[in-house]
């Protein structure tokens, strides 16, 4: 895995608190869903009623995290612009693309582990399937009832002896929460073992990594606290000079590659001593500018090395939300 992957995995926003509080949300929300709403119709829909309640909320889920990513739409915005065009562009694309996966399935897993920890769903869908395995529990429990009707089960029928349904549903409520203890133990254990892969291919120390996370953050909410800022001051100024039909004050504006240079993708640099693609940007303009002045005034004699060794990469500075 590349060094620029692991470092920009750790150092995003989205603590470890985030997370819990997600999923936490998740889970809440859950349970409000299969109390209120859930209802299985018992009849030849329970395999499709349980299979949409349990995978659906979890693909809109998905899709929300996608959308409310701030890396989603940094990525796609100007994409069929002609930006794909370099493999290191690409590499960056694979990059951000992990990353985006990695915090929007967070909801969505924990939706579906807490849907087969309940076990409401599963009953009502593997009770609307005919393949072997349910109708040989249906079999091995129900000896005097026909399992034709195992349908039925989720739902209170005279037909059916209760304690022939509770058998049935106890065994496949245990299958359910085997299948989400076991999607648990797999997210927890591959999120373990990318952290542990990420720590021991950082290239920088553990409490660099602690400062490079608080810039990133100060600095994505300083950006947008800016950017309101400056447009009101803009529109104030556009809509003062149309009322008053007089010549707008000149505003200072940064121009179009000014602002692609600090909206680009993440990219891991050696070379480089920045800690954003907007720090990258103002160290660099403002070295050309020395240069330019050196140029023109030979009389300088102070040194143009005015900046502190910090660490040897770029981030794009956005937040996930």
């Amino acid at each position: 895995m590349d060094k620029f992957l692991v470092v920009l995995n750790i150092a995003n926003k989205q603590s470890n608190l985030g997370f819990g509080l997600l999923a936490l949300m998740t889970a809440g929300g859950e349970q409000i869903f299969s109390t209120v709403v859930f209802s299985c119709p018992c009849n030849e829909l329970n395999f499709i009623y349980g299979l949409m309640f349990l995978l659906v909320p979890g693909l809109a889920l998905l899709l929300l995290g996608y959308i409310l990513n701030k890396k989603t739409w940094m990525l796609l915005t100007g994409l069929c612009q002609g930006k794909l065009c370099s493999c290191k562009w690409l590499r960056a694309a694979v990059t951000v693309l992990f990353q985006i996966n990695t915090t929007a399935l967070v909801a969505p897993f924990t939706w579906i582990a807490v849907a087969l920890l309940s076990g409401n769903y599963y009953e009502c869908l593997m009770t609307g399937t005919k393949i072997s395995p349910v109708q040989l529990l249906c079999e091995r429990n129900h000896s005097k009832v026909p399992c034709e009707n195992l349908h039925r089960f989720p739902c209170r029928d005279a037909s059916v002896p209760q304690t022939d349904r509770e058998d049935v549903l106890l065994a496949l409520k245990a299958q359910s929460q085997i299948l989400g203890w076991l999607l648990i133990a797999f997210v927890m254990l591959s999120s373990l073992l990318l952290t542990c892969l990420a720590r021991c291919s950082s290239p920088i120390s553990y409490l660099q990594l602690m400062f490079w996370r608080a810039y990133a953050q100060e600095e994505g909410e300083l950006i947008e606290s800016y950017t309101a800022k400056n447009a009101k001051e803009l529109a104030q100024r556009n809509l003062q000079s149309f009322f008053s039909q007089k010549q707008a004050e000149p505003i200072l504006t940064p121009s179009t590659k000014d602002w692609e240079k600090i909206s680009s993708l993440y990219k891991f640099s050696t070379k480089g001593q920045f800690y954003s693609t907007l720090h990258r940007y103002v160290e660099t303009r403002e070295e050309c500018e020395d240069g330019m002045m050196r140029m023109a005034s030979i009389a300088s004699s102070e040194s143009a090395d005015d900046h502190p060794a910090v660490l040897q990469f770029v981030d794009d500075c956005t937040i996930p939300v």
